[in-house]
């Protein structure tokens, strides 16, 4: 069995707007969790801003480019999609529209992360190739 040896390439174009689209709609999702249910549409004592905390840990991988943090981001961003999607239609005032903006920041990032595991992997492939190319 071989094992297949790691690429490193530097990022390029592409790598550095996903992770600039990434890193911002993450950030957005934490300023807009933290907005929404302290000041701006609060429900019951502010708990809910808790729902934010797990969003903090991805933030230094998609800074360190770590593509294992890409992967995982790209499922945990669902769970706050379902989330926005269910207040949408059952919140009123500016509630609706918060919850939204949240669904297209949770697209935003799905798309960017998703767009950064798959360049980077065909990338290494390419890379991969050339190498061993005669």
């Amino acid at each position: 069995m071989s094992e297949t040896p790691l690429v490193t390439l530097a990022p390029d174009g592409v790598v550095r707007a996903t992770r600039a689209i990434a890193l911002a709609s993450l950030i957005g999702l934490i300023v807009l969790g933290l907005a929404w249910e302290l000041w701006l549409a609060p429900t019951g004592n502010g708990s809910l801003a808790l729902k934010v905390v797990p969003l903090l840990v991805p933030v230094l991988g998609l800074w360190r480019h770590r593509l294992y943090t890409y992967r995982w981001v790209s499922l945990l961003v669902w769970l706050y999609c379902t989330e926005g999607l269910v207040r949408a239609t059952s919140e009123h005032g500016p509630g609706r529209w918060l919850a939204w903006l949240e669904v297209l920041l949770c697209l935003l990032l799905f798309t960017a992360s998703a767009w950064q595991v798959r360049w980077r992997l065909r990338r290494a492939h390419l890379a991969q190739q050339e190498g061993s190319a005669p």
